[in-house]
């Protein structure tokens, strides 16, 4: 339902949030096939009712990496175990699990030959987060779910492999057959801590970066992050109109945009269509065919079809709202 990210998710899904002109999950795919050397066959996304469009955008993202894209639904709130067995067709050989609203960098390749490979990332205060305590090679040892006590500072960032498709989804189905849940969930850890007592290794790899995409502020934080790791890149569309602006970069610019008597820049993304005048405008999210008039924006997330005009602020206006 994507809560912390109101009013952007009454109308969007949280993973169609756009972050450096991309939508956060259509990113995560791109990262997720880079690190593979195999081709990847299917990309199955398991949503609840968010529309036709939505389902169509998704699998176009599936088919831009080559794969095909599959839709299918968690009605109710189950738990994570429960929204993957959701899947159940397309769990079978070589497996990523990922959630989607995570983005991350990492510069390594999957090895496939291992059992399981679960992501993860050193934080500060684990208490909040399921952690993975290793042994001095990296195998996990035991899976915890946001301990009170300190037992591990490796948090698991929300994606994982799987050597064996068909084995994760029989353990799947053991918790829901035995109505195993916790906090009235079915927690895929569960699933994790019965394939490692039968045998199971599963090694921990870790990320270069976890980004955060759960609120305004930290969105607005990434989308500052990934303009800078692409700031090699040429990021502004061809066919932007301008008219006494200047562009500050990094940023990104989309087709159409209309910059009138404006800075942008530096750590903004403008979406398609949208038009900007007489405003500063820095470290912010606008999304498409919004209308900026006569602002001065500063880590503001401004929604489609949005329009502000005429004041100072750190702004989040959702999609078709008007402030003047």
């Amino acid at each position: 339902m994507g809560k912390r990210m109101r009013p952007h998710t009454l109308t969007v899904p949280k993973p169609m949030i756009p972050v450096a002109g991309k939508p956060i999950v259509y990113r995560l795919v791109e990262d997720l096939a880079a690190m593979c050397d195999e081709k990847i066959d299917e990309i199955a996304f398991i949503i609840g009712d968010f529309g036709a469009e939505v389902e169509q955008n998704l699998i176009a993202i599936a088919e831009k990496v080559g794969a095909k894209g599959s839709i299918y639904y968690q009605t109710e709130p189950l738990g994570t175990a429960h929204a993957i067995l959701c899947a159940e067709p397309a769990l079978d050989g070589h497996l990523i699990v990922a959630f989607a609203d995570t983005l991350f960098y990492a510069d390594f390749k999957i090895d496939t030959l291992q059992d399981g490979i679960i992501w993860t990332n050193k934080i500060d205060d684990p208490s909040a987060f399921g952690v993975v305590e290793t042994d001095a090679q990296g195998i996990v040892k035991q899976f915890w779910e946001k301990p009170k006590q300190f037992v591990s500072d490796e948090a698991i960032i929300g994606i994982y492999y799987f050597r064996d498709g068909a084995y994760l989804k029989d353990e799947l189905k053991y918790l829901i057959d035995n109505d195993i849940k916790v906090k009235g969930e079915y927690q895929l850890t569960d699933a994790l801590t019965n394939m490692k007592d039968k045998g199971s290794q599963f090694k921990t790899a870790s990320v270069t970066h976890w980004l955060d995409c759960g609120n305004k502020d930290a969105t607005v934080a990434t989308n500052k992050v990934v303009l800078e790791m692409n700031k090699a890149h040429n990021m502004v569309s061809s066919d932007v109109c301008m008219e006494a602006s200047i562009i500050l970069q990094p940023s990104y610019v989309g087709k159409g945009v209309k910059l009138k008597n404006s800075v942008v820049g530096p750590y903004v993304s403008i979406g398609e269509n949208s038009t900007i005048e007489s405003s500063v405008i820095e470290n912010s999210i606008i999304m498409n065919n919004a209308k900026i008039l006569n602002a001065n924006l500063e880590g503001a997330m401004n929604g489609n079809f949005s329009v502000f005009e005429g004041r100072k602020d750190s702004v989040n206006l959702g999609d078709y709202s008007e402030v003047k």
